[in-house]
């Protein structure tokens, strides 16, 4: 059925410590384990059902051959085929057929195979021309409520004879998710908070019924989840991968008839799991932060021209720090790079219009860096030797603190018009909104002078990457706008030696400055000023290129995994 693509050399020289980067959750040896009590430890193992199960709604979200893939490879690695042994610690790896790696290369791992841009969500040989083609046909024929299910965030689209079908979630993955929720009502019966209890039995029901409302009541509970809090489970859902929907806007009949339906387009969702225990040391100080959001919310550019979701006065915003079990499908799909936090439900969920608030959820084993000795050498590449003492890998978590609030500020709604573009705009967001505040914060007494350098020198540093990223990774898109336009504006400059220097004193004005610009295409909704302005920003440098080749140097990581020490031993 299938044929593997990559040669055993190259299998082997990928998965080979150096340059497959390892990423290692909890073992029963960890004390936040060892100190929970047996009902909770009993809960964790139903959730790390519910999770591996919920692992292959996402396989199929991301490609519906991917299954068939994995167990093509599981076969053949039975039968001592060690090209299919290899590939398939990349299969899990990245979790999928293709991805991306490191140095932004596709890595295919079945000849043959490509990836499409509505992934697993939609049919693959449908083009972005058909598409379009198809829902104005839809439209024109009233089939209304038709392209509504096709444009929602939580359906699965078929093909339906000439027309097109979506098909919710529930009911496309009713088996997966009849038995996740078994799991979860499980979990509940034993777990010793009653907060996280009712938030589990809500999110069961989300999975078994039809109707969007239960996800957003299970939303609203989850986003409570404060005190007392022992135990993490979250089914993330989010919308980076899928790359087709959004293209709608930009088909200007189409985009006609979509609004005089009233239908706004939302990207698919793709399903992520995280377990683990909350960390009350590192939960205790991430609270800190929590008093100044409201007042940072003040400070938001033209912010009288919209409604944001905290406002001065406002307390909706939980946050807390987790030793991770497991991430399984989306939030442990290593490709190029892994999430080390999240601030949800965001913006597209209902849960936001019901009164609900955001939760910010920390990865305390993502954000690790435990070879110091290869830090050490990407420094002596790449970044200015006096600003040494100012990088810190601390630094860089207190960047993502604000990065993950930011969040929670700026337009509430209204986003979507910027199709392809809204998460790349919005992450750029969070992190000019990290930057621009530190000031502020400095005045306030939450860092020091000394903090905010490391800070900004850390987070000047980390920006630089080792290759031009894909228009579709949105994370890494936005770091390549960013360095940008501190280059243009003189806040960051790059020797002929590859080696990056800070103009410590121009960051924050200079963050500001592109805040502002960001701010304003969210405000207008105008798809062209969205694209106009990534096409302006999002450039590959000769200064980015020099750091990039001392990058590639010192840093030889290709792919990365995250290996699951306790999770696979409860499971066995």
């Amino acid at each position: 059925m299938f044929e593997l693509n990559l040669t055993e050399e190259e299998l082997k020289k990928r998965t080979d410590k150096t340059y497959l980067l390892t990423k290692t959750m909890i073992s029963s040896d960890n004390e936040s384990y060892k100190n929970l009590a047996d009902g909770d430890k009993e809960a964790l193992l139903h959730l790390l059902k519910a999770g591996k199960i919920l692992e292959d709604v996402y396989l199929r979200q991301d490609n519906e051959k991917n299954k068939a893939f994995k167990k093509f490879l599981e076969d053949e690695t039975s039968k001592g085929n060690e090209r299919a042994r290899l590939s398939l610690i990349l299969f899990n790896a990245q979790k999928g057929m293709s991805a991306i790696d490191r140095e932004s290369n596709m890595v295919y791992l079945a000849k043959g195979e490509t990836s499409s841009d509505g992934k697993g969500f939609y049919p693959s040989d449908l083009t972005k021309e058909e598409f379009h083609s198809i829902l104005i046909k839809m439209l024109k024929a009233d089939k209304i409520d038709d392209v509504k299910n096709i444009l929602t965030q939580r359906s699965m689209v078929v093909r339906d004879g000439e027309y097109l079908k979506g098909i919710d979630y529930t009911e496309f993955f009713k088996d997966e998710f009849t038995k996740a929720a078994d799991e979860l009502e499980l979990a509940a019966k034993t777990s010793t908070n009653n907060d996280f209890n009712e938030y589990l039995i809500l999110q069961a029901k989300a999975l078994r019924d039809n109707d969007p409302m239960l996800d957003a009541y299970a939303d609203k509970k989850w986003a409570e989840l404060q005190e007392d809090a022992v135990l993490e489970f979250t089914i993330s859902r989010e919308q980076y991968a899928d790359m087709l929907t959004g293209t709608v806007i930009e088909n200007e009949e189409l985009k006609q008839l979509l609004d005089e339906n009233e239908i706004e387009p939302l990207a698919k969702d793709s399903i992520g799991i995280r377990i683990g225990i909350i960390n009350k040391e590192g939960t205790e100080n991430l609270l800190k932060i929590k008093k100044y959001i409201p007042l940072l919310a003040g400070y938001m550019p033209f912010k009288d021209e919209y409604e944001q979701n905290i406002t001065e006065g406002d307390d909706k915003q939980t946050m807390v720090d987790v030793d991770l079990a497991a991430l399984y499908g989306d939030e442990g799909a290593y490709r190029g790079g892994i999430t080390v936090a999240q601030n949800l439900p965001n913006n597209d969920k209902l849960s936001l219009t019901i009164g609900g608030g955001r939760r910010n959820v920390y990865h305390r084993q993502i954000r690790e860096i435990k070879d110091k000795e290869k830090l050490q050498k990407r420094l002596d590449a790449t970044l200015d030797k006096d600003l040494h003492k100012y990088f810190d890998a601390e630094a860089s978590h207190k960047f993502t603190i604000g990065h993950e609030n930011v969040h929670s500020l700026g337009p509430k709604n209204g986003t979507e018009a910027l199709g392809k573009y809204k998460n790349i705009i919005e992450e750029n967001k969070a992190d000019m909104g990290s930057m621009a505040f530190l000031d502020i914060l400095v005045k306030e007494g939450m860092y020091t002078e000394e903090e905010k350098k490391q800070i900004i020198v850390t987070f000047c540093a980390g920006n630089f990457m080792k290759s031009e990223p894909p228009i579709s990774q949105a994370h890494r898109v936005r770091s390549v706008m960013q360095t940008k336009y501190f280059l243009d504006h003189g806040a960051v400059s790059v020797d002929n030696e590859g080696r990056i220097h800070v103009d410590i004193e121009k960051v924050v004005p200079t963050a500001a400055k592109m805040l502002e610009e960001i701010i304003r295409i969210q405000i207008d909704r105008d798809f062209n000023k969205a694209e106009a302005y990534i096409n302006k920003n999002f450039v590959w440098t000769d200064e980015m290129e020099r750091v990039a080749k001392n990058l590639r140097t010192t840093d030889l990581e290709l792919n990365g995994r995250v290996e699951y020490p306790l999770a696979d031993e409860l499971l066995k």
